[in-house]
């Protein structure tokens, strides 16, 4: 038998580094900045479509004011302050993206800056309500074992 001779060829890894592209159904965020609001609402879930379609409250007419003045002020190159705010019913629109919202819990004001992946949630989903529970050790009288422990 003849012995065959084989070569490994080490081939290196390469990395290639794309920038990912934020779309949301198919359109970039340039273009769903430039979209008219009712044709935004045509993309979205029935439930937020639902919403939009129906109006803005009186409070969340006050929010898009504030809204469309720190938009300018980034357009202008400045960093608006936190627009603080107790609407968590408000849909995040795509002209909101960059700017930093301080929404209340029902305690305090979570600052949330708002970003592309966002859209279509409502404010109140990222300011929760509720802290997730965190168990300690149980104290004296907890339990009936430790009627007998001694303090010190």
């Amino acid at each position: 038998m003849a012995s065959v001779k084989r070569r490994r060829i080490k081939k290196k890894k390469q990395v290639i580094s794309r920038k990912i592209e934020f779309k949301y159904r198919g359109y970039t965020l340039e273009e769903l900045q430039q979209m008219p609001l009712r044709e935004f609402a045509k993309l979205l879930p029935a439930r937020q479509r639902r919403t939009l379609l129906r109006g803005l409250t009186p409070q969340q007419k006050k929010l898009a004011m504030k809204i469309k003045k720190a938009r300018r002020l980034l357009n202008k190159g400045k960093e608006p302050r936190t627009i603080r705010t107790h609407c968590r019913d408000f849909v995040v629109t795509p002209d909101m993206v960059g700017i930093t919202f301080g929404i209340y819990n029902g305690k305090e004001f979570v600052e949330v800056k708002i970003s592309p992946e966002m859209i279509g949630h409502y404010l109140g989903e990222f300011a929760l309500t509720r802290k997730p529970v965190q168990h300690g050790s149980p104290g004296m009288g907890a339990t009936r074992s430790s009627m007998f422990v001694p303090i010190k």
